[in-house]
Formats: structure tokens, sequence, C-alpha cells
């Protein structure tokens, strides 16, 4: 089932750059860039963590959880990789 990724909406609300929050975090821009558009497989605790901190959000505001069907156009969708 696909993780949807809204770290871009909460960037939005909160009027932080790329640039800046990647700086608050301690993340290169291009990883940050990366889960904003979703190309990422994971994402650590101890990014999950200050990116919550920075962005005065919970976990659960930047991923969410959306069966396939209920999908829009503009959804930025991770997929599982499956583990062999």
């Amino acid at each position: 089932m696909p993780i949807v990724v809204t770290l871009d909406k909460v960037m939005r609300e909160k009027t932080v750059s790329l640039n800046e929050l990647a700086a608050q975090v301690g993340i290169t821009n291009v990883n940050l860039s990366h889960m904003k558009v979703g190309k990422i497989r994971a994402v650590r605790f101890s990014t999950l963590d200050p990116l919550c901190e920075c962005l005065g959000c919970q976990p659960g505001d930047l991923l969410a959880f959306k069966p396939a069907e209920d999908l829009t156009d503009g959804d930025i969708v991770c997929y599982p990789v499956e583990l062999r």
C-alpha cells in the first residue's frame, strides 16, 4: 500500500524553504528534496525527529497511508520496496 509524503504541504504552511529546513535539520538539500518528492525508500528517526521539531508537527503530518484507490494525481507517493 502506498505512503503519501506531505512534506511539501507542511513546508508551504510553515513558509519554510528547502534550503532553510535542510540547514536546520542537518541534511543536504538534495536529500530533503528527494524526500519532498517521494524519491525515498525509508526515513530514519534521526531525520524525522528534527524535521518534526523544526516544522512544529507530528510524523503523521509528513507521512500518511492512503489506499491505492483513493490516490489522486497530486499525491506524492512512496511505494514500499520488496525485501528479498
